[in-house]
């Protein structure tokens, strides 16, 4: 019984894996396709790559999103979900991304409908917007 149990979770967490990143290219894409064909924004997915370390502790690539719009440039985030160590990381690539292109961030932007509570005052702290499903059901 103990072993169903384990091997249906672990099937429950891959398909809720699955589903999130789905999601969240899905999101990203028609973010992506209204901002650019109806506002004239341009809408960025780089991949850099890290040689130092300095965003993860050890070289990797690093993913951001950057909406720019006649030299305003917001960093977002699309996750099914972000903890407080996932806001650090975002602060991080921003940071990362500023420094390396000269370039400054005007807003940083995650978009989530699940916030960990903990994450919140990170993101205030950091100057990191949330746009996420807790806040539309908290205002109704």
């Amino acid at each position: 019984m103990r072993r169903l149990d384990k091997r249906f979770e672990s099937t429950i967490g891959a398909l809720g894996a699955r589903w999130g990143i789905a999601s969240e290219t899905s999101f990203r894409n028609a973010l992506a396709g209204i901002l650019t064909e109806s506002f004239g924004v341009e809408v960025l997915n780089l991949t850099l790559y890290d040689h130092e370390g300095e965003v993860f502790g050890r070289p990797d690539q690093v993913e951001l999103d950057l909406i720019i719009k006649n030299g305003l440039t917001i960093a977002c985030e699309i996750k099914s979900s972000i903890d407080k160590a996932g806001m650090y990381i975002f602060d991080r690539k921003v940071n990362f991304y500023a420094r390396h292109h000269q370039r400054q961030i005007e807003r940083k932007i995650v978009i989530s409908p699940m916030v960990d509570d903990r994450a919140r005052p990170v993101a205030e702290a950091l100057g990191i917007e949330i746009y996420s499903y807790a806040d539309a059901v908290e205002g109704l």
